[in-house]
């Protein structure tokens, strides 16, 4: 019988990253003396919560080998063509023993915070209920193409950050569900809307930015040092 406690992360890793303009998949791109998925992977690794942490990768991934880690719960699995298809494709690699839930969490997030995550755990335990790490909209945001047609009121929107935490069972039959219909998934919250299960918003912290650009890597590096200072003060 699977604990209802048990909890397996999930970091999808199998994409190019091509935005970057990189001659390596972003996730291999050097931070502060490490590649980014290995400040990703250390922090996730300081959750003693987890059970295992599966990095879904390219077949083809010629990187990942040659990284130092430590972690003995840091395991491979094949990733997909998609981040939705990396995810389920890790689910299934999990289902021989499946966990009770999967936080997911992406690759290019060196950056969370570990006290937002153990947050969005405690809370989403207590509710029974699945949910994400999300921030409020601070800018005034414009809906248009070329021109601005129209201000949108922010008192209800939230910028959707990861890590993401759903229950196995759920998490597996949405993303399978949504993919066969051919919804189109973003992340791991949007198969739960698209199956019309609750998804709980927890506030973190707007710094836990998504490495995506060369001006975010500057932005990263900054940012990481700052942590840093802070850890060490």
């Amino acid at each position: 019988m699977t604990n209802k406690f048990t909890i397996a992360a999930i970091v999808p890793a199998a994409g190019v990253g091509s935005r970057m303009q990189h001659t390596t998949p972003k996730q291999y791109i050097s931070l502060a003396g490490k590649t980014i998925l290995e400040h990703t992977l250390a922090k996730l690794s300081q959750l003693q919560q987890l059970n295992s942490i599966v990095v879904a990768l390219s077949e083809t991934d010629p990187y990942f080998d040659d990284l130092t880690l430590a972690d003995p719960r840091i395991v491979r699995a094949i990733g997909g063509k998609e981040r939705a298809d990396s995810v389920l494709n890790s689910l299934l690699f999990l289902a021989a023993n499946p966990p009770a839930w999967v936080l997911v969490h992406d690759a290019a997030r060196p950056l969370v915070d570990i006290a937002d995550i153990e947050r969005l755990i405690a809370q989403c335990m207590q509710a029974d209920e699945g949910g994400i790490l999300a921030s409020k909209v601070k800018d005034t945001i414009k809906r248009g193409q070329s021109h601005a047609q129209q201000t949108v009121p922010r008192d209800d929107l939230w910028q959707a950050l990861t890590p993401q935490l759903f229950k196995y069972d759920e998490l597996k039959t949405a993303l399978q569900s949504a993919l066969n219909s051919g919804a189109t998934i973003t992340d791991e919250a949007s198969a739960m809307e698209w199956a019309n299960k609750p998804v709980k918003l927890v506030a973190g912290r707007s710094d836990n930015i998504k490495i995506t650009t060369p001006e975010d890597l500057d932005l990263a590096g900054f940012l990481l040092q700052k942590q840093n200072n802070e850890s060490a003060t």
